[in-house]
């Protein structure tokens, strides 16, 4: 099992910068893809940012070039960095990590941290 716990989330003002942090724990070993999803009311869940092992990336059209994800490896931690923020950005944000054990894929996800974007 991999466990994850989130933070950075809150309240800022449209136009300002957020962090998102997550850090992984338990049975890390196999890690691939680590990435951020957001779950907006009455919306269903989508991709946000994702990261491979080696460092590629992919963005929803939405963020790209306002949100940049990292990862550090050696800290199984990855992180999203949000700036120029818009009220459409609101929405519970989830860390996501997927890993391969004996042949099969799993998926993990945090618990969630708020993100509210005020006009």
């Amino acid at each position: 099992q991999v466990q994850l716990v989130e933070s950075g989330g809150g309240l800022v003002q449209a136009g300002g910068s957020l962090r998102l942090s997550c850090a992984a724990s338990g049975s890390i070993f196999g890690i691939t893809t680590m990435g951020w999803y957001r779950q907006a009311p009455g919306k269903q869940r989508e991709g946000v940012a994702v990261i491979t092992t080696g460092g590629s990336t992919n963005y929803v059209d939405s963020v790209k070039g306002r949100f940049t994800i990292s990862r550090d490896n050696a800290k199984n931690t990855v992180s999203l960095q949000m700036n120029s923020l818009k009220p459409e950005d609101t929405a519970v944000y989830y860390c996501n990590v997927r890993r391969t054990y004996s042949g099969a894929y799993q998926t993990y996800w945090g618990q969630g941290t708020q993100v509210t974007v005020s006009s």
